[in-house]
């Protein structure tokens, strides 16, 4: 990780890998916490696989959804690590990605109290990444993956 150019949230998730990376991986699942509560999120498509689809849509009332995230996975190993991109949409096609384009990383460890849950988002330049800093990183990011705690730890 590059202080300069990264932003990062560690959070032990108490429930086991398995149970966090279905929240990941199935759309009806990942809707439940992937956007800060009260807002809503629905997925258009979720293809899992390097070069898959990652599209979401929002909404604030719960009827008109709009866009959120067009972007596109570069990596996925099963129970471990998820890398999309925004950069690049879900057509392959460059993207100008709003608000800051970013890679994030997320990789899920073994730990004695469930899974180790980590984020790291890049950005290509520091400016992106204070910009997107001062969106509120910390607490989209942090409301959205406590969601995902209480989710997958609800389930056990």
């Amino acid at each position: 990780m590059n202080p300069e150019l990264d932003l990062a949230l560690e959070r032990i998730i108490r429930a086991p890998r398995a149970t966090v990376w279905r929240a990941w991986t199935d759309p009806s699942r990942l809707e439940q916490w992937w956007l800060p509560a009260p807002t809503r999120c629905r997925v258009d498509r979720l293809d899992l696989r390097p070069g898959g689809a990652f599209v979401t849509r929002l909404s604030d009332d719960g009827t008109e959804f709009l866009p959120h995230l067009d972007a596109c996975f570069l990596a996925v190993d099963e129970l471990e690590r998820i890398v999309f991109t925004n950069a690049i949409d879900s057509a392959w096609r460059p993207a100008s990605a709003a608000p800051v384009a970013m890679t994030a990383t997320i990789t899920l460890n073994d730990h004695p109290d469930g899974t180790d849950y980590r984020v790291v988002v890049q950005h290509g330049d520091p400016e992106a990444r204070t910009h997107h800093e001062k969106l509120g990183f910390a607490e989209g990011w942090g409301t959205a993956t406590a969601q995902l705690a209480a989710l997958t730890e609800g389930e056990q």
